[in-house]
């Protein structure tokens, strides 16, 4: 095992907190992957890690290393690819997150003709709701919908996507299509929450002279995942709120349709999050190159 291979394992048991879980992700035993930190230690004469039963945690000497380290292995990558330029040269491992919406409906369908230009690439992606630890999980970026408030984190940011509001035919049927906001007093909402107990955010309309307010609308199912809020909607259970991209599909074919088309919420920002690093590897510049290309199509300018 060479030294940049140590300094990889030592990454991930920083990343991951634990030696079973780096080794469980580098598909390494947890012997050589404890041995490959001892040496490390013993070659830079300090120690890198406190270990207890219950956790691994970095010293102050081993989060100073760390932010080398990773600096160190970003230009080792440049160092061996700075002469290849072609598309096909990239492989390795990236991994990304998003919704799972915008996994099914946007990424997914154009990720196999990216693979076929890029056939030593591995893509690993994580598609839920649950705001993932992009340090500690592994992830070389995400796309997150709404505000970023991560200083550990550099924000890219994408663009706005444009917020419809829907209902299944079934729902309309039974409740009436809504063309203004008083009549929203007759009808329900599928209620979204990232936690369960909180305040449901209610309706969201645009006001005359500019900015947004939310009105309190009934509703008798609460979800915490994209999946489930389309889910509610297309199985008659209440309206709807959710970035357009999400029910493309469900638009287009009828099983959703678009209501108060003249008073839409907010768009929602949408950004590519990546961990600070000097030297970022190609292969992950180029797969944030390209999501950054497929999701364009789909939103509008940056506002503010």
């Amino acid at each position: 095992m060479d030294q940049l291979e140590h300094y990889r394992i030592f990454v991930r048991v920083a990343e991951l907190g634990g030696f079973t879980r780096a080794a469980d992700s580098l598909g390494l035993p947890k012997a050589s992957v404890s041995g490959a930190v001892r040496r490390l230690e013993s070659a830079l004469g300090t120690q890198l890690f406190h270990r207890t039963t219950r956790r691994v945690q970095l010293t102050g000497d081993g989060a100073v290393f760390l932010e080398r380290c990773r600096d160190f292995l970003g230009e080792a990558e440049e160092l061996h690819t700075m002469f290849r330029q072609e598309p096909q040269q990239l492989s390795g491992r990236v991994r990304i997150g998003m919704s799972g919406g915008m996994a099914r409906q946007l990424v997914l369908p154009r990720l196999g003709a990216f693979l076929d230009a890029h056939p030593g690439l591995q893509v690993e992606l994580g598609a839920g709701e649950r705001r993932v630890d992009v340090v500690r999980e592994g992830y070389d970026c995400v796309v997150r919908t709404g505000e970023v408030a991560d200083p550990s984190l550099v924000a890219r940011r994408l663009g706005m996507a444009p917020v419809a509001t829907c209902a299944s035919p079934a729902y309309l049927e039974r409740h009436g299509v809504p063309r203004a906001l008083e009549d929203l007093a007759s009808h329900r909402l599928v209620q979204f929450a990232v936690a369960f107990g909180q305040k449901p955010e209610g309706f969201e309309y645009p006001l005359p002279d500019g900015g947004y307010a939310s009105l309190e609308m009934p509703g008798a199912v609460t979800v915490d995942n994209g999946e489930a809020y389309v889910g509610a909607a297309l199985a008659g259970l209440g309206l709807i709120q959710l970035p357009r991209f999400a029910v493309r599909e469900a638009l287009a074919d009828g099983r959703l349709v678009e209501v108060l088309p003249r008073l839409p919420a907010a768009p929602m920002p949408v950004s590519l999050l990546y961990p600070l690093q000097r030297h970022m590897p190609r292969r992950v510049r180029e797969v944030m190159d390209w999501l950054a290309q497929v999701l364009a199509a789909h939103l509008e300018p940056w506002e503010g």
